[in-house]
């Protein structure tokens, strides 16, 4: 009987699947959580052997755990998956996203190459860690044309999010990847998740989420991944031990269940989302809409009345910052998100004051356009005359994608 492999898997079959293949020679059905910090070994030789070995590689010890802060099983199984959804040999997860960039950071600065080439906008702590240099790192920001020329024999990295934050401005990452040329690009692949596209495929070497957002979907676990190449994954597991940005095993496991339902998930917000789009980019009290070419649940609309009256004045959708879960949330990203990015680099990065960011959740859309006519109604804005309205750039609203 011809089976399939993991190879010939459609995404959704795989994000049910991948992690858990082994479940059934274990007599489980889902898979365990591991919350032991600790594991015994009476051989203790053994044991130092597998340490001086993860010591001098990186690689994940073979046998039994040692201790949760090299090595949980929960959590690797979250990675094992995660790998495979974007296409990578290998994933490492920690406790943030943040801390995922941290430690990615410091792989490139321990190396001599602290040096960075980025593309505005990033996520707002994303923009900041770079350019405070509190890892001692030094960021040269430049438009995509300007990667090639930016780069120096110091540079260890080039980065890029697409689609941006908070913007929903997208890259071509195949171009990017070109001017890159031996400098590793990292994508943030937070806002499309492996669903809509993945990056490694175009030819960028690094891959972060916030696994806070799409991956886990419920609001409810903190958590951040790096998919990549197994050398580079070495290199991240032993910044991980040293500096202890470990994922908790329960965010671990939370994350692996996230994952089952991926697909299902960003194509239901995404469908939502476009249909979102095309009655605001109708409405006179808004006066631009972000929207990308890839589809996904996130929409950026610029409004002509107060945008900080539109927050106060949603009822069903949550004003709140953060984004993936399954309800929608609102927020102004001037006062939550970049608001620790300078206000003219804010700009630079086409960060209006008038900007509102809507990660679009599980609602009936019907139910979600009455919030937001409402709340737009009540934002006090004057209506532009259709003549002086500005033309509104969203992208023809697409069918989302659904590889």
């Amino acid at each position: 009987m011809e089976t399939t492999t993991a190879a010939t898997r459609s995404l959704a079959t795989e994000a049910v699947h991948a992690g858990r293949e082994d479940l059934a020679a274990l007599g489980l059905h889902a898979a365990p959580l591991d919350l032991s910090t600790t594991y015994p070994s009476h051989d203790s030789r053994a044991e130092a052997a597998r340490i001086d070995e993860f010591a001098a590689t990186g690689a994940r010890p073979d046998g039994p755990p040692v201790y949760s802060r090299l090595d949980n099983p929960t959590v690797a199984r979250f990675e094992d998956a995660l790998a495979r959804l974007e296409g990578t040999e290998a994933a490492v997860a920690f406790a943030s996203g943040m801390a995922a960039l941290t430690a990615t950071l410091l792989v490139r600065a321990s190396a001599g190459l602290r040096h960075v080439v980025a593309v505005r906008p990033l996520y707002g702590c994303s923009d900041h860690l770079l350019t405070s240099g509190l890892l001692g790192t030094e960021v040269t920001w430049v438009d995509p044309g300007e990667i090639a020329e930016a780069i120096r024999p110091d540079t260890g990295l080039v980065m890029v999010e697409s689609p941006a934050n908070p913007t929903l401005a997208e890259q071509d990452l195949a171009a990017v990847a070109e001017a890159a040329g031996s400098v590793p690009l990292l994508v943030d692949n937070t806002f499309a998740t492996p669903v809509l596209q993945r990056p490694c495929e175009s030819g960028a070497r690094l891959v972060l989420h916030s696994a806070t957002k799409y991956l886990g979907g419920h609001g409810d676990v903190l958590g951040g991944v790096i998919a990549c190449d197994e050398e580079t994954a070495r290199q991240l597991r032993q910044i991980r031990f040293a500096t202890g940005g470990v994922l908790h095993p329960l965010a671990g496991y939370l994350l692996l269940r996230g994952l089952s339902t991926l697909p299902v998930r960003v194509r239901a917000q995404s469908a939502t989302a476009a249909e979102l789009v095309r009655r605001l980019a109708e409405d006179p009290r808004v006066t631009r809409v972000h929207y990308p070419r890839i589809g996904g649940a996130m929409v950026a609309f610029e409004v002509a009345g107060d945008p900080h009256e539109v927050i106060s004045g949603v009822r069903l959708i949550t004003p709140a910052v953060s984004l993936g879960s399954v309800d929608t949330l609102i927020q102004h990203p001037g006062s939550i998100s970049h608001r620790i990015v300078p206000e003219d680099d804010r700009r630079s990065g086409g960060i209006d004051e008038k900007l509102l960011r809507m990660s679009v959740g599980l609602e009936d859309v019907e139910d979600l356009w009455r919030d937001l006519d409402a709340a737009l109604s009540g934002a006090g804005s004057a209506v532009p005359a259709p003549a002086d309205r500005p033309a509104v750039p969203a992208h023809a609203v697409p069918e989302p994608a659904m590889p």
